[in-house]
């Protein structure tokens, strides 16, 4: 009789596991927090170069380098979230941040 209960159990707690699976490939990877908060960062500095290039405070070639940078670590956020099933790992995060302050702290002297 128990056998009659649980068999019908354990299929729902393998589909419930093997739905949550999924899901984390779709959009909870994207909406990641470590990941949301380096993107974030990444949206505010072109926005902060962006500004600052219109005011005439950087002149459009220093406005181009600091877009690449920023390009490059926005690539490197994906890649690393590439291999860690769509998040970046604290590490990750940590490292991608050292970066994004390197170029906050050219953007701030300009």
């Amino acid at each position: 009789m128990k056998t009659k209960y649980l068999l019908p159990l354990a299929i729902i707690a393998l589909l419930a596991i093997a739905n949550s699976t999924f899901a984390q490939d779709g959009q909870w990877a994207k909406d990641h927090p470590r990941r949301a908060e380096v993107n974030g960062r990444l949206q505010n500095q072109n926005a902060r170069i962006d500004n600052k290039e219109a005011n005439g405070k950087m002149s459009p070639a220093e406005a181009s380098k600091l877009h690449k940078e920023d390009h490059s670590i926005r690539k490197e956020e994906r890649n690393m979230a590439s291999k860690d099933n769509g998040h970046i790992t604290k590490r990750d995060q940590n490292r991608l941040n050292r970066q994004e302050n390197h170029v906050s702290r050219q953007i701030r002297r300009h």
